[in-house]
């Protein structure tokens, strides 16, 4: 059973990697023995730092410093791999724009900007890395989605429907990847403990009245969503496609 998990000679490409979600994932598959390639935006310092504790595991990691708002995210990403010689066999779309607006004042900038990180860089780069994993037969895909795919929040509804879209894109596609070798599923994490929620989590009010709507009571940790996408990434889940995870503490059961 343990084999199943290994990672070895596996190369993994996790957009968002240097902090919260998508570096508990890139941690953990470096640990199963995948390289890895940290995507970011800006903070080379978290970056690299996700790249050095991967490195801590024997595993050989990039940096690839990229704006996924950019039209040219699979273009980039093609030029990238192969200078580097790091073409992906999986791909972890993790990286994501979140902006908290009333529905009648979302700017076009902020429903442009959603759009494209969270949507369009997704297809560009699935588009990108499918033919180098159908040429070896065996590819992981995994989208992150977000637990506002079943309870979105009022004030973030462009957010919360670009994450339901990427699940029918899930979908829509493992069917077609399939007689590939190659699978797409979705995480939806709920309410997790990371940077972008650290300011509102810190309002003690707040942060009862969301744990009160968790049947387990508490917020998660990024770390809490690195088992099941181990899951997913490796021959483990070889058998998984199309599927569609919550890791939420059951939230995303009470409505």
């Amino acid at each position: 059973m343990k084999e199943l998990f290994n990672l070895k000679g596996k190369t993994a490409l996790v957009t968002g990697g240097g902090q919260g979600i998508g570096r508990a994932i890139a941690l953990a598959l470096a640990e199963f023995g995948a390289d890895v390639v940290v995507n970011f935006r800006g903070n080379e310092k978290l970056a690299e730092q996700t790249a050095s504790d991967a490195r801590k595991f024997g595993a050989k990691a990039l940096l690839w410093k990229f704006d996924l708002a950019r039209a040219d995210a699979g273009a980039e990403w093609k030029k990238f791999s192969e200078e580097n010689a790091c073409p992906a066999d999986i791909l972890v779309a993790n990286a994501s724009m979140q902006v908290r607006a009333p529905f009648d004042e979302v700017t076009d900038e902020d429903f442009e900007a959603q759009i494209n990180v969270n949507l369009r860089s997704t297809l560009r780069l699935v588009s990108e890395v499918v033919p180098h994993m159908a040429q070896n037969r065996w590819g992981r895909i995994l989208n992150i989605g977000s637990v506002q795919q079943a309870r979105p929040h009022r004030d973030m509804c462009v957010y919360a429907a670009t994450k339901a879209g990427l699940v029918n894109l899930v979908k829509n596609l493992a069917p077609r990847l399939a007689p590939m070798g190659i699978t797409i599923n979705n995480l939806a994490p709920g309410a997790i403990a990371t940077a972008r929620n650290k300011d509102a989590l810190a309002d003690a009010e707040y942060r009862k009245a969301v744990e009160s709507n968790i049947p387990l009571g508490y917020v998660g940790e990024a770390e809490d969503c690195a088992g099941a996408a181990l899951l997913l990434c490796s021959d483990a889940g070889r058998y998984i496609t199309g599927a569609d995870y919550f890791v939420d503490g059951g939230l995303s059961l009470r409505f």
